[in-house]
């Protein structure tokens, strides 16, 4: 996936009000960018570190600009929460998820189980339906430490566990994908300590059939890319 257009590097004042971000432009001039990422941002939040904003496509929104990459510890971050499931469908129809080769349609936003909607849908005529839900993943809360997900309590997220679940005892593949917007780990975990409920809501789910994979992304102001799978270290 590419920008539209070229980001504008800028320096973190503050985030607030979860959707809201002040940055500090080249110019002197402080702006405030659409902050497209409801979670806590735990390690992707600190002020005084760079950041890159995307101008807005429509020049009469309200908000100019949309904050898309940090940097932290030298590694480029994706925060924009909107941005994974376009990353993850290109990532799939260019080859880079071989476990999910050889669906030849690939369908995005579908409804299913109880009003919800997928974020991917993979069909091919001699096999099952595939089910792909895509999770957004920034934190890093150590050095030499996992991606970690999540990074604040998710009700939603622990929903959609479930009807993941359902999908695969109605007879189809569910795959739940969690792309990391920053290329500096090595493992994936889920915060237990965080969101107990969700880490449980996992172990269920995989214990009924659904799959879990994750996948590093290649950051730049350019554009961001899947990469690479990482090591996982999930609920047993």
């Amino acid at each position: 996936m590419e920008f539209h257009a070229p980001l504008i590097e800028g320096t973190l004042v503050r985030r607030y009000m979860r959707f809201l971000a002040d940055v500090k432009l080249a110019s002197g001039e402080v702006v405030t960018a659409h902050c497209a990422n409801p979670g806590s941002m735990l390690s992707v939040r600190e002020p005084g570190a760079r950041v890159w904003l995307s101008p807005a496509a429509k020049p009469d929104r309200k908000l100019r600009y949309t904050w898309e990459i940090i940097e932290v510890g030298g590694a480029l971050v994706g925060i924009n929460t909107a941005l994974p499931n376009f990353v993850v469908a290109e990532g799939i129809q260019a080859g880079r998820v071989p476990e999910l080769a050889n669906y030849p349609v690939l369908k995005r936003e579908q409804k299913y189980g109880k009003n919800s909607r997928i974020d991917i849908l993979l069909e091919a005529p001699d096999r099952p339906h595939c089910f792909v839900e895509v999770k957004n993943v920034t934190m890093r809360r150590a050095a030499d430490g996992p991606a970690e997900f999540p990074d604040s309590v998710t009700e939603r997220g622990a929903k959609h566990l479930k009807e993941l679940g359902d999908v695969v005892r109605a007879g189809s593949r569910a795959v739940m994908f969690y792309l990391v917007q920053r290329g500096d780990c090595a493992r994936f975990a889920i915060a237990a300590d965080i969101d107990p409920t969700y880490a449980q809501g996992l172990k269920t789910a995989m214990a009924e059939g659904v799959e879990v994979l994750c996948y590093t992304a290649k950051v730049g102001p350019d554009g961001i890319h899947v990469d690479a799978p990482l090591t996982l270290d999930l609920p047993r």
